[in-house]
């Protein structure tokens, strides 16, 4: 209960909202890929779920020491008319 009720931000609100629309449009017309859709969209940011999963999307920040970058050389080319 307190992930549901704890960092909400913007964002979130907006996810949140367009969850709901998409919910809304969906029992008006009684589509039901529309209710599944929406439904989808206005779980995840109550429970601050993304399509990733818990953490999947996070870039590894690992520092290589080990550089082996080579000293790049530049050739002037010179047109001569």
């Amino acid at each position: 209960m307190k992930s549901i009720l704890s960092n909400w931000n913007l964002f979130r609100f907006i996810r949140l909202g367009l969850g709901v629309f998409i919910l809304v449009q969906g029992i008006m017309t009684g589509d039901k890929f529309s209710l599944i859709l929406g439904s989808l969209f206005t779980l995840m940011p109550v429970f601050n779920v993304g399509c990733c999963g818990a953490g999947g999307c996070g870039v590894n920040y690992k520092n290589d020491s080990t550089n082996n970058e080579k000293e790049i050389s530049y050739e002037e080319v010179v047109d001569k008319k």
